[in-house]
């Protein structure tokens, strides 16, 4: 006997059907990533991490999984700003979070501004009705966006930064998607502090070498010892008021003929 329509052994050989019937025919939805999403891609982007890479390419994945991992995002970037009111717009999904930066820049207002340097998350509902950033509401209204999230960045004390996220519909972002971009902010603050102590290591690095080569300059060119050189690069220092390693680089490009 024929099974009737609608009951299990005619679904069982289409996934969807089964899915429908086991929710008593209610139509179907997308649903969010679950944790096992957002575990799985953090475990990606941290093994991709490891190898050596650009604060850049780090950043972009993370932007790339927030387009993946919270489904209202149709733009996201990286927004920094250094002292002086100076800005880098990084990892950009395209080049609309650009566009965006430069706004808020332009305005001195913006939810990215305000993540980067005071609240740690931000959200907007809806920009058409925006009272908090009167001049950067309306602009981005025009561009199409209508809603964003902001999550901060803990970055260093020079530097503030928000990883930004924004959709062209009203009310695209929930508590569920501020707890997933956390997450995800945590991970593109570490690679920049990551890149930043990098840096500072080459450059001692590259320092100390220096001093290093310019102490053997001296010892050979004036017969003395190693402490001898380093108390003359000293001296010469203080005599010119000037930083160590652009003395030892003076006696390097004595030697060189430059």
């Amino acid at each position: 006997m024929p099974a009737c329509p609608g009951t299990l052994p005619d679904v069982l050989n289409d996934k969807r059907l089964r899915i429908a019937w086991l929710n008593k025919g209610k139509p179907l939805r997308m649903t969010k990533p679950g944790n096992y999403d957002l575990a799985r891609r953090m475990a990606e982007l941290a093994r991709a991490s490891a190898a050596p890479r650009t604060v850049e390419d780090v950043l972009s994945d993370v932007t790339a999984a927030a387009m993946e991992l919270i489904p209202g995002t149709d733009t996201a970037g990286v927004l920094l700003v250094g002292r002086g009111g100076r800005f880098e717009s990084l990892a950009g999904t395209d080049d609309l979070p650009h566009k965006l930066d430069e706004l808020q820049m332009a305005f001195s207002e913006g939810p990215c501004v305000e993540a980067a340097l005071d609240e740690v998350i931000v959200r907007t509902e809806d920009f058409r009705s925006e009272q908090r950033w009167p001049k950067y509401s309306p602009a981005v209204v025009e561009i199409g966006v209508l809603s964003g999230l902001s999550i901060k960045l803990y970055t260093a004390e020079r530097t503030a930064g928000a990883l930004n996220l924004f959709a062209f519909k009203p009310h695209a972002f929930d508590a569920e998607d501020e707890t997933t971009g956390v997450v995800l902010a945590a991970h593109a603050a570490a690679a920049i502090l990551a890149s930043r102590q990098g840096e500072q290591l080459e450059s001692a690095l590259s320092t100390r070498d220096r001093i290093g080569q310019a102490k053997g300059i001296i010892m050979e060119r004036f017969g003395v010892d190693d402490v001898q050189a380093f108390d003359m690069l000293r001296r010469l220092s203080q005599d010119g008021n000037t930083r160590l390693v652009d003395v030892a680089q003076r006696v390097i490009d004595t030697r060189s003929g430059n």
